[in-house]
């Protein structure tokens, strides 16, 4: 199975699974995008034995482009595991201070962000396409979480996933004026004169994000492979009918 493995320490494991030729479905993680549920159940329970959890452990959102994130507390274990009805309603991102639950976020192409709090512990996932982006998800999160949790921006650490990168990223003025908006997106743009199509980094825009919340650019790392070009990511803008990674991080603890 293939694993991007960001994190791997004596308190945190965080990574992203990646398309794999050899598995049902190509490794695909998502139940509301997929042919064989049963499949995909057997990828999510080969990776939770992988990573030494169960698939009950798992917390899972039913992610709509939004700017919602919610507080995973021990009585969301299983949401969303084995059943896309049970998933979280209308949610991007996941946050809890709660050990051995296994947040994860879904993705072809839009931003994964996996995160911990090193002082107080709390980890977190975020989903940010292009739309979260611009409703600013990401940001929002991390304010709320300085406020509502009292975390200090300098204790954060960052990883941004595999995504859709900035060359195959195209759109039209539409979207442009809407990261333009923003006031801080200019210099993640270009545009090309012969296809009149204006170019995004959405993956910088998260990171430029993290870091008006207050944390250290150098606490922030990115993956820059992209889903479309890689023989390893799955690119919604690629094939409509595209899998799903499948973005997770959990707080380890003696069970």
């Amino acid at each position: 199975m293939k694993t991007n493995m960001y994190i791997n320490n004596e308190k945190i494991l965080a990574g992203m699974t990646m398309k794999d030729e050899t598995a049902p479905e190509l490794n695909n993680m998502a139940l509301h995008v997929c042919e064989d549920r049963e499949a995909v159940l057997g990828n999510r329970k080969k990776l939770a034995a992988a990573l030494g959890y169960k698939l009950e452990d798992f917390v899972c959102a039913n992610q709509t482009h939004s700017a919602n994130f919610h507080k995973v507390t021990r009585a969301d274990k299983g949401l969303g595991a084995e059943q896309v009805e049970t998933a979280i309603v209308e949610t991007d991102a996941l946050y809890t201070y709660e050990p051995n639950v296994l947040l994860t976020s879904f993705s072809a192409d839009c931003v994964p962000v996996i995160f911990h709090h090193k002082e107080t512990g709390l980890i977190g996932a975020v989903h940010s396409g292009w739309q979260g982006t611009v409703k600013e998800i990401t940001l929002k999160l991390f304010e709320h979480l300085k406020q509502e949790e009292r975390c200090n921006p300098a204790e954060f650490h960052v990883q941004i996933g595999a995504a859709l990168s900035q060359e195959k990223f195209e759109v039209d003025e539409d979207v442009y004026l809407k990261f333009k908006a923003l006031g801080y997106a200019d210099e993640f743009i270009y545009f090309n004169e012969e296809t009149k199509k204006y170019h995004i980094d959405n993956q910088l825009a998260v990171k430029k994000q993290c870091e008006l919340a207050g944390i250290p650019s150098g606490q922030i790392a990115v993956d820059r492979t992209c889903t479309f070009v890689s023989p390893d990511g799955f690119s919604y803008r690629q094939d409509r009918k595209s899998g799903r990674h499948m973005s997770f991080i959990v707080k380890k603890e003696n069970k």
